[in-house]
């Protein structure tokens, strides 16, 4: 099965309008550089990072000499400005291959992104108290892992958009080869948050109108496939009779022409379909509960549903290339996405600027400049609900890893990547729901 660029199933994938295969300008006409090089001397492959005026701990830069080190990988690495350390690769990195997939560099969170329309109503049409309005939406859309975060019996209107996808098929046909797999979170999951980082916002344009946003992947299942097929990769790895030096265990890959490398692209291909229907299903739900809340509104035609974990094979320089984005979103000119901040901070609906540099991409939010256990350990619950005092969200310690002090400045991320997106609009969250 090939992997490619998949189109849109209700909530449009890009705005009608733009051509998504716009192909990158040739390399001879690349754009004013606004990257700093991060490679080590001597690296056979250079890393070109838009870092400037953000942090990059020394743990991340090494990470990107491990990926830069290995023979299949180039013509080069680009880093986005929300870099940070990762699980097995960096998060806010743009990964070529040539013939060869590094499922650690994927993740396990497969498939997760943003997905965001913006409607007719307006701040004025909004209750002052916005607390009914989020208590409704937690109990629409469950929120959180483990069994509390998961449907107690799937509403029929997901159980009919469940059996119309095909994804339970080609779920079970993953599942006949590698038995492994399991399928048992399929239909409790679909249409559900998840926790971490996830989110469900209500939003503010700079001109008034209510956005709706949200933050999602494959869940579980997901999870369960990437861990599933790292394993086997780093099994592979010890069967392998190498000629170069792999720096690290987690960098295991596919080559293309084995039968698990095919396996894998049909795994974490099925993975980012059922990312995009589970933001789809979580949209179309909220949407549902603000029907009920607020007065009677239209979506407009301005809707983004995008990726920001994921591989897709793509042309780049008149040479086809497997371009893994570890945290990073595909940015070709014109086409739109999606760059959040943290809770409390500014988000961003942005056009791509086709920058053959980063291979088309730009950041996926803020990027984190803390672990979650040195943000537990830092940030006080005075300082987080301060920080989110504008906001409708918990105020409570466990979301304080989440809290705004804990990721980098979104307008400092936003200036390192000026010749890669445009601003289209500038929101910001007047209710932000967390798993």
């Amino acid at each position: 099965m090939p992997l490619r660029d998949g189109g849109h199933n209700g909530i449009p994938h890009r705005h009608d309008d733009i051509d998504i295969r716009a192909r990158p300008r040739a390399l001879d006409k690349t754009m004013n550089a606004s990257f700093q090089l991060l490679h080590a001397e001597g690296s056979p492959v250079p890393i070109k990072g838009w870092v400037n005026g953000v942090p990059l701990e020394p743990e991340a830069r090494q990470q990107l000499h491990n990926l830069a080190a290995i023979p299949f990988v180039g013509p080069w690495v680009a880093v986005m400005p929300d870099v940070h350390l990762g699980k097995g690769a960096t998060v806010g990195s743009v990964i070529p291959t040539r013939g060869a997939i590094i499922p650690a560099a994927v993740g396990v969170d497969i498939g997760c992104g943003m997905a965001a329309v913006r409607t007719t109503l307006r701040a004025e049409d909004l209750p002052d108290s916005l607390a009914q309005l989020r208590n409704s939406i937690e109990r629409s859309v469950p929120v959180g892992n483990g069994n509390g975060g998961e449907h107690r019996r799937l509403p029929d209107s997901l159980e009919t958009r469940l059996a119309q996808s095909g994804l339970a098929q080609r779920l079970d046909a993953i599942k006949a080869k590698h038995r492994q797999i399991r399928t048992d979170k399929l239909d409790r999951q679909i249409g559900t948050l998840g926790g971490g980082n996830h989110f469900i916002e209500i939003c503010l344009d700079e001109a008034g109108a209510v956005w709706v946003m949200l933050h999602s992947g494959s869940r579980g299942t997901g999870n369960l496939i990437g861990t599933y097929f790292i394993e086997r990769a780093r099994r592979e790895l010890e069967r392998r009779t190498l000629g170069f030096h792999l720096p690290h265990r987690d960098l295991a890959f596919f080559m293309e022409g084995e039968a698990l490398f095919d396996d894998y692209v049909e795994a974490v291909s099925w993975a980012q379909d059922y990312a995009r229907a589970n933001r789809e299903a979580m949209m179309a739900r909220v949407l549902h509960e603000m029907r009920h809340r607020l007065p009677k509104f239209q979506l407009d035609r301005m809707a983004v549903n995008c990726h920001h974990n994921y591989v897709q094979r793509e042309e780049h320089f008149g040479e086809s290339l497997l371009v893994t984005r570890k945290g990073a979103v595909s940015a070709r000119a014109g086409e739109l996405g999606i760059i959040p901040g943290s809770m409390g901070a500014k988000s961003y609906i942005v056009r791509g600027k086709g920058n053959p540099d980063s291979f088309c991409s730009c950041s996926h939010g803020a990027g984190r400049t803390m672990s979650r256990t040195a943000a537990k350990q830092t940030i006080t619950l005075k300082q987080h609900r301060e920080a989110t005092a504008h906001v409708e969200c918990r105020k409570d310690p466990g979301v304080i890893d989440e809290s705004p002090a804990a990721y980098k400045d979104i307008d400092a991320v936003m200036a390192a990547q000026s010749d890669l997106v445009e601003v289209v609009h500038t929101l910001r969250q007047v209710v932000c729901i967390k798993g």
